[in-house]
């Protein structure tokens, strides 16, 4: 035992071990190494994100205060504000931007509900009945399929006159005429399924992690105390679920604003105005009449508010998580 006037009862700390050294440096070796596993894992994607994503969008803020008509315009006039004052003061602006933003906001009020629809229903049949598998692999299937080529099949389902979809209904008497998914209701309601279908794999795997993340024992109490699946849904599921709600609205708001190529199989370029939603319109500013710098900046102008919302939901998200 040491002295007390030099040993441990002097308050003197003892020497520093190896493990003190280590502490000392901070990191050990394993946690090191993980985190360059991790890099690993995250940087290709983060360079792909920041060279096509981040740096172009940088590239083109000066744009945005330019007449730019396309690309390689030899000849480029800088405007100011002009371009962000046009959806308020500018009719013909204004002409083509609201009507597309109503049908928009309506597409994606439709789209959320097949959100619910399709991919909680199908969270509650595999989390209840306990699909595995398989099953998963069906329902998200779709997802791999390009939006493209599965707007192309709507079409051949249910064009008016020939579709296959259309003319089974008629054989059944279930529909009189065919559905002309080209009109103002046939669009504005296959559509939302259209995108819903596609995404169901994808929302049934988000509202699968929240109710994955629930307790047995609460479920289990529950059913002891003779809640009914009703009740168990209102007052157990879902309150442990918002969580996953808000993530699914966060991905329904980003996914509905940014759908394309649906719209282009459904004519919104030439034929079929009613599918002309936001991101057509854009695109139809900036290739096809020439005012790039136009479009650009309704891009920005819509763009902002749903960074603030998402944002938002993202935050509170956290809250209710932790």
């Amino acid at each position: 035992m040491e002295s007390a006037s030099g040993g441990f009862l002097s308050g003197e700390m003892p020497p520093a071990g190896p493990s003190r050294r280590r502490a000392r440096k901070g990191l050990s070796a394993l946690q090191r190494r993980r985190m360059l596993e991790d890099w690993a894992f995250i940087l290709p994607q983060l360079i792909v994100f920041v060279g096509l994503t981040i740096v172009p969008f940088i590239i083109a803020i000066p744009m945005l205060f330019t007449d730019i008509a396309q690309f390689n315009d030899p000849q480029i006039n800088w405007v100011g504000l002009h371009n962000f004052k046009a959806i308020f003061v500018d009719r013909g602006v204004q002409a083509d931007y609201v009507p597309a933003l109503r049908r928009t906001l309506t597409f994606v009020a439709l789209n959320y509900t097949t959100v619910y629809i399709f991919g909680l229903s199908l969270a509650l049949l595999m989390y209840e009945v306990g699909f595995r598998g398989g099953f998963f692999t069906v329902v998200y299937l779709p997802l791999m399929v390009s939006g493209l080529a599965v707007g192309y099949m709507a079409v051949m389902l249910f064009s008016q006159e020939t579709g296959t979809a259309n003319q089974l209904l008629m054989e059944l008497n279930l529909i009189k005429k065919g559905i002309d998914i080209y009109s103002p209701g046939g669009t504005m309601f296959l559509l939302p399924l259209l995108v819903g279908w596609r995404y169901a794999g994808y929302n049934m795997a988000i509202f699968l992690s929240g109710l994955l993340s629930i307790p047995e024992e609460t479920i289990e109490s529950a059913v002891v105390d003779g809640a009914s699946y009703l009740q168990r849904l209102t007052r157990i599921y879902f309150p442990q679920m918002w969580p996953s709600f808000i993530l699914a609205t966060t991905m329904c708001l980003i996914g509905s604003f940014a759908v394309f190529d649906e719209l282009v199989a459904l004519g919104a370029l030439y034929v079929n105005p009613e599918a002309n939603l936001l991101s057509t319109l854009f695109f139809i500013y900036g290739f096809q009449v020439e005012r790039l710098g136009q479009g650009m900046t309704m891009a920005v102008e819509t763009f902002l508010p749903l960074v603030f919302l998402g944002a938002a939901l993202q935050r509170l998200q956290r809250r209710l998580q932790y």
